[in-house]
This record gives structure tokens, sequence and C-alpha cells, in this order.
């Protein structure tokens, strides 16, 4: 299972890359393996407000629904629509073709509530 260092995590399973106060996210390897095949993939428009916490979306896959949570505050500026047909993307490459959405963030400052790989490491063995 990769877990790129590069990458700040979320317990809820969501991966975050940061440039500045951009940052894209989508679905963590491990999150992805224990769904199963992605079927369908729900996500919300640009231009939506994002809030640390809360849902933002859904994947679907031949065994459950699963809510997307935000792990940050901010405005979304792109949304992947590759997924809307292609949902299989998010097993095939969880890290590079199946990012989820861009956001910009309000407050920076929450990318350090994050976990680095290790971290998050530890959340999925235990």
């Amino acid at each position: 299972m990769a877990l790129p260092n590069d990458l700040k995590y979320s317990e809820d399973h969501e991966w975050v890359k940061a440039d500045g106060n951009t940052v894209t996210l989508g679905i963590t390897d491990f999150a992805q393996g224990e769904l199963g095949d992605i079927v369908f993939v729900e996500l919300p428009e640009e231009g939506d407000e994002m809030v640390k916490g809360e849902s933002f979306g859904s994947v679907e896959s031949v065994k459950t629904v699963s809510e997307l949570y935000a792990p940050l505050n901010g405005t979304i500026t792109a949304v992947n629509e590759e997924l809307e047909d292609s949902p299989e993307l998010v097993n095939e490459s969880p890290y590079e073709e199946a990012w989820m959405v861009k956001l910009e963030v309000a407050d920076t400052s929450q990318l350090d509530e994050l976990l680095d790989a290790d971290a998050y490491q530890k959340v999925i063995d235990a």
C-alpha cells in the first residue's frame, strides 16, 4: 500500500497535497482498498465552501457508500470531473489521477493538524 511522504492525511482517510494556500485532496490507497471497486463518485461544485469535519461528497463501491469528510475549511476551486465518467480511477490511481477537489484554504495552519505518513500508518494499523 502506497503512502507518499509528501502528503498529509486525515483520520477519515483523505490525503492532502498543499501548494501554498491551494490544496488538492482525495482518498487514500488504504480507503479505496477497504471500499473495493468504486462505481460512483459524488463531488461538490466549484465555488462551494467546504467546512472541516463536514461531508463534501461520497464514494460508492460495490460494497457500500462512504461519505467524504473535509479535512480543512476552504473554497473549492476545481473538481475532478473525470471521476464522473471513470470512477475506477480511484482504485487505479488514488494519489495521481483520482484527486477529487482542489480548494483554496482559508487558514493554512489547519494543515498542521493533519497527520504525516508515519502517524497515518499508525491509524490504519490500529
